[in-house]
């Protein structure tokens, strides 16, 4: 009877000990250059190498709409209907720490200059930053859905997808410095200091879809002009000689230079929303047909598949 009620004892202590265990995933080595693909419709991280190998899948349990990498060994999820963040070390793969959050968490952008991260809610209309700790240290009212984010010396740049107003606030304290006019349902944003510009996407509204980028004067929001790139150009990466932009309504990749002036131009993916720089490839992510892909010189050189709802690129590249 002593022993069968050892039994019990100690197959319940398994019980609650693996109950109690966090989640882990397969390690990413720390010198490991990747882009990782954040899947939004069966939530995962595909992470993937300069030859378009397979490094490691990690199959996520939590519907994360968003991820940012902290530095160089750190990952934050976020998703808009989760009331908590989570940040993961990726040379281990185990959760380094949750932070509870509001519901309606709609963006998170990392400035490294001040290692620290900032979340926009469109439920609170607010945007809040926080230490790479997960401490907060600030929250600022905003205009309606924030989401957009960019950072510039000491100012933070967000823009209202659904407003009319791009708000530009002191990264110190988040108070409100500026707000400039812009076009309703503006998505996606670049910061040239080359040019002393800050480009802006969109959707548009209804019957009046968005077919171009707008130029602003990074100081003072004076509109310098427009770049057609029709439909929808919503996905803006700078490199250090050109901007890439995806327009998801027409299948598009557009690269242009700081001028303004389209270089050359791929139809790719199917309803792509992101594209980045890796290594010597320009990778676009088809969010319908779950695919990567890597072009060079203006032509496909590989595809790569992944998670279902490729959504969002996160790049790490050893530093020169």
């Amino acid at each position: 009877m002593k022993k069968w009620a050892f039994f019990i004892f100690s197959l319940v202590q398994l019980v609650l000990l693996v109950g109690c265990t966090e989640k882990s995933f397969k390690p990413i080595e720390r010198d490991q250059n990747f882009v990782a693909s954040l899947n939004i419709q069966e939530p995962s991280l595909d992470f993937i190498d300069e030859q378009g190998n397979g490094i490691a899948t990690w199959l996520l349990d939590k519907a994360y709409s968003g991820a940012i990498l902290l530095g160089d060994d750190r990952v934050l999820l976020y998703g808009h209907q989760l009331n908590e963040i989570d940040v993961y070390t990726l040379s281990t793969g185990k959760k380094l720490y949750s932070k509870k959050v509001q519901l309606g968490s709609t963006n998170a952008y990392y400035a490294e200059n001040r290692k620290q991260f900032f979340i926009t809610n469109s439920k609170t209309n607010t945007v809040t930053s926080f230490d790479e700790e997960g401490n907060e240290l600030a929250t600022q009212k905003l205009g309606n859905y924030p989401m957009s984010m960019a950072a510039y010396k000491d100012k933070l740049y967000v823009i209202n997808y659904k407003d009319t107003k791009l708000s530009v606030l002191n990264i110190e304290n988040l108070e409100v410095e500026q707000e400039w006019p812009i076009q309703k349902s503006s998505h996606g944003i670049a910061i040239l200091e080359e040019k002393n510009e800050l480009w802006i996407g969109g959707h548009g509204e209804g019957s009046k879809p968005n077919n171009s980028v707008k130029k602003y004067d990074l100081i003072t929001g004076v509109k310098h002009g427009e770049i057609e790139m029709p439909l929808m150009p919503v996905g803006l990466t700078k490199t250090k000689d050109a901007v890439l932009v995806v327009s998801h309504g027409r299948n598009e990749l557009y690269v242009a230079d700081f001028d303004g002036n389209v270089k050359w131009q791929q139809e790719v993916g199917a309803n792509p929303f992101v594209v980045n720089q890796f290594k010597d490839y320009i990778v676009v992510a088809g969010y319908d047909d779950h695919t990567l892909y890597f072009i060079k010189e203006g032509q496909v050189k590989k595809t790569v598949d992944v998670g279902k709802g490729a959504f969002q690129l996160l790049v790490r590249e050893e530093k020169m």
